[in-house]
């Protein structure tokens, strides 16, 4: 109760949760998990089976519904509260007390071969039983790694879900979190688990609205949050949207349903690159094109290929990013769209990169990939040009047009197309505002101001708080120091500016060291 009433005071202010919502997540246990409980008391009350399903009480947790009065009397003797602790001021129809009812120290009933267990109702009232006899019930304890004499613990029992909210939780608290081996496991099973249930759980279209609504609202938060904060707040709709793909749907859901899974792994994926874990948000990206794949939407694949194109573009090969985003351009067609405008901009800045490696037809072939992009780009709706995550913004555009002519050793033109890009850029955009004031640094090398590049550079880092200070901005400060180092040598200027990265950073442990940046390279 106490918990649950905790969870309620700390959620419901940030996420909305509701008081029922708050009594499920304090037990640790699924949808299913109340559903079965609840069809297990009307078993043993003689009654047929009700109609009560993970949709329906999902409604009444996010507030679209109210139970009636004999769920309500279910619930309430499920979680052994009365109704106002739900949030529900009306009496149980019962007219009795739910909170003192007792369960604890029941005597399982003996079983008959081929014949189920007559449930015992002190038993089964106050406690949340399994959906089966081949889940066994697990306890906070067991989850975190207590032995059972009854068997393993299966996955299914939400473990990721409690390793995310014990982040978030630490996270609003204010304390340091690191990303250590037991959340990156549970962040990468959580995505297999959507990997092996992308076949569909019954949904109402109003959920799906909701979730869509929801998922379009990370893209306005994406650069304003930070990076691991956000990591949990997605992952943890995405946990839900995984269950809802538990069982086939009609097909005119599933195609919305399979939609909000690509868009929340590819955000996913996004939010791993800013936190230096490629391996992972390649891995997220897969999901991305699996769920995609299932929507028949050349759009939508060709949105997951060409965001997936900044892997390699940060912390791989450009060669490989110029491969996904000539595919990503291939995916999107002649339709003017988001893809359609991104990927040939993702294409310039891939070849700027090789014509610093010495690429001599990379250069002019990334000025008329500027010139394709900018044409759909102006094509596209005030919708298409409103979202940083979904979309494609102007001070995008600005910002990979900048970026461009930087890597093509254009340092004037470069230096003002990213002033320019400054202007549209929001204070809270922090990672692509970071990104553009360090190349602008690199700009201030090229122009022969190694000092002042560094004085640029580091303060691009100060400015950010320590929790925005996310890997691909620190490692792409490192590379102007590199720059440097490899121009003008080991100057008085750059031990300063490495000791100002070695600050606090949001860092993933299961990084690879960034490889050296070869002489008048940049990656």
């Amino acid at each position: 109760m106490a918990i649950a009433q905790e969870i309620h005071e700390q959620c419901g202010p940030l996420f909305g949760t509701s008081r029922i919502k708050a009594h499920r997540l304090a037990h640790g246990v699924a949808l299913s998990d109340i559903v079965a409980q609840v069809k297990a008391l009307y078993e043993v009350d003689g009654k047929p089976l009700p109609r009560l399903g993970e949709t329906l009480l999902s409604a009444y947790e996010s507030g679209y519904k109210r139970p009636g009065p004999e769920y309500l009397h279910y619930l309430c003797a499920v979680y052994r509260v009365e109704p106002d602790a739900l949030d529900y001021q009306s009496p149980c129809i019962c007219g009795r007390g739910h909170a003192t009812r007792a369960g604890a120290g029941s005597v399982p009933q003996p079983r008959v071969p081929d014949q189920r267990p007559v449930p015992d109702p002190d038993a089964i009232v106050g406690a949340i039983v399994p959906r089966s006899e081949e889940r066994p019930w697990a306890t906070v304890n067991d989850l975190r790694g207590h032995d059972r004499a009854d068997g393993p613990l299966t996955i299914d029992v939400g473990e990721e879900d409690i390793v995310l909210r014990r982040t978030l939780l630490q996270l609003l608290a204010g304390a340091g979190v690191a990303l250590d081996g037991q959340f990156l496991g549970a962040v990468d099973n959580l995505r297999r688990k959507m990997d092996d249930t992308l076949v569909g759980a019954t949904v109402s279209p109003t959920m799906l609205d909701q979730w869509e609504e929801t998922t379009y609202g990370y893209g306005r938060q994406y650069q304003a949050t930070p990076s691991l904060r956000m990591l949990c707040d997605v992952l943890l709709d995405f946990s839900e949207v995984r269950r809802m793909c538990d069982k086939r749907q009609p097909v005119e859901l599933q195609e919305r349903l399979c939609r909000i899974a690509a868009q929340l792994s590819g955000l996913s994926g996004l939010i791993m690159i800013n936190l230096g874990d490629h391996r992972l948000a390649r891995s997220f990206f897969r999901t991305a094109r699996t769920a995609a794949d299932e929507t028949g939407d050349r759009q939508l694949r060709a949105w997951v290929t060409v965001r997936e194109s900044l892997v390699p573009m940060y912390y791989g090969d450009p060669r490989e990013a110029l491969h996904l985003a000539r595919k990503a351009q291939d995916l999107a067609g002649r339709t003017p769209g988001v893809a359609a405008a991104m990927a040939p901009a993702v294409e310039a800045r891939a070849l700027g990169m090789l014509a610093m490696r010495g690429r001599g037809d990379a250069a002019p072939s990334a000025r008329r990939a500027l010139v394709r992009g900018r044409s759909v780009f102006d094509q596209l709706s005030k919708t298409d040009t409103s979202d940083l995550v979904f979309g494609f913004t102007d001070r995008q555009m600005a910002f990979y047009e900048g970026d461009t002519f930087t890597n093509l050793g254009d340092h004037r033109q470069g230096d003002e197309v990213l002033s320019h890009a400054l202007t549209l850029y929001s204070p809270t955009d922090r990672v692509d505002l970071t990104l553009v004031r360090l190349d602008r640094a690199m700009c201030k090398l090229h122009a022969g101001h190694p000092e002042a590049a560094l004085t640029a550079g580091r303060e691009a880092i100060y400015d950010l708080p320590a929790d925005h200070r996310s890997d691909i901005l620190v490692h792409r400060a490192r590379q102007i120091g590199a720059a440097v180092a490899t121009k003008h040598g080991q100057i008085p200027e750059l031990k300063d500016f490495y000791e100002a990265l070695s600050g606090p950073s949001v860092k993933s442990p299961t990084q690879d060291p960034p490889a050296a940046v070869r002489p008048g390279e940049q990656v």
